[in-house]
């Protein structure tokens, strides 16, 4: 049962007259800071961030306009002694609902929607063969196929470690054997999945038999690594890698690239229900904390 009269002016009238100000005052400080909150997360994490950026930091920057607004509100409630302690509490987690969004929403899009826009926008290769084909061919390639005999060539997989372990396969070709190349230019990659003494690479899925595509590393910083990983192998194996790119190594890369965008929506669901549960909680301490002071 909410508290009445820790809202209200003295003399405001009838005890139901405050008691219905009371719950509409809580159900604003319930819902305005959560929609708030999934207006700037979803702004954030929706494709218009990476077509239009300043666009929409331009809008998020209005969501900061209208903080100010609410604050100068809430100084001039405070000021004349109407409901200060709801308008104050609003302007607060409002602006923590802004916060939380840009913080969020930026992290969403770096770990899904950006990726997954960047991988929408690239080539994709049908039939890439890595006897025939060269790095700089593929360069502009999202998802590539490589065949039905293409395999990982375990025996020559190598790790580089700083920090993480930066681990490295090439893909070549099997007929009966696998086969030694001219060229090098395509790996398989992942982190922390081998070690470093031993030819042992088990990232992505290589053990799975019908796994014959790559999705395109795109991770700058981890790209340096890798390419030291595979010199580090080339030097070892007496390779050549003329322009090594590298690829996750799936089954089907279109998946593994739609999966971005899925896990973009998992976690703008619960971003969504995460804040509503912190916000329902903020409230019932104001409730609780309002209904020991005397605002009647």
């Amino acid at each position: 049962m909410i508290p009445t009269g820790y809202l209200s002016r003295p003399g405001f009238g009838r005890k139901s007259a405050r008691q219905r100000l009371d719950v509409l005052s809580v159900f604003q400080c319930l819902f305005l800071p959560w929609l708030f909150f999934c207006a700037i997360f979803a702004l954030l994490s929706c494709s218009l961030h990476y077509y239009r950026p300043t666009l929409t930091y331009i809008l998020v920057a209005l969501g900061g306009l209208l903080l100010a607004s609410l604050c100068w509100t809430a100084f001039r409630m405070v000021k004349s002694l109407q409901e200060p302690s709801w308008y104050t509490f609003l302007f607060a987690t409002m602006v923590v609902a802004w916060l939380l969004g840009v913080t969020f929403g930026n992290m969403n899009f770096a770990a899904t929607t950006s990726p997954y826009f960047s991988y929408l926008n690239m080539d994709v290769l049908p039939e890439v063969s890595v006897e025939q084909s060269t790095g700089k061919e593929v360069m502009p390639a999202g998802r590539a196929y490589f065949g039905k005999s293409s395999v990982l060539d375990i025996r020559r997989s190598m790790a580089f470690k700083n920090v993480d372990t930066y681990c490295v396969a090439p893909i070549t070709t099997k007929k009966g054997v696998v086969q030694p190349l001219a060229n090098y230019d395509f790996w398989a990659v992942g982190l922390n999945c081998c070690s470093l003494n031993t030819a042992d690479f088990h990232c992505g899925e290589y053990q799975n038999p019908n796994a014959h595509s790559g999705l395109r590393l795109l991770n700058d910083e981890q790209r340096s690594f890798y390419r030291l990983a595979v010199e580090q192998a080339t030097a070892a194996y007496s390779l050549k890698a003329e322009h090594p790119l590298f690829f996750y190594w799936t089954e089907d890369g279109t998946a593994a690239m739609d999966s971005f965008r899925d896990n973009g929506y998992k976690y703008f669901l619960l971003g969504m229900l995460g804040h509503f549960a912190f916000q329902t909680i903020c409230v019932l301490v104001a409730i609780a904390a309002f209904s020991n002071w005397d605002f009647a």
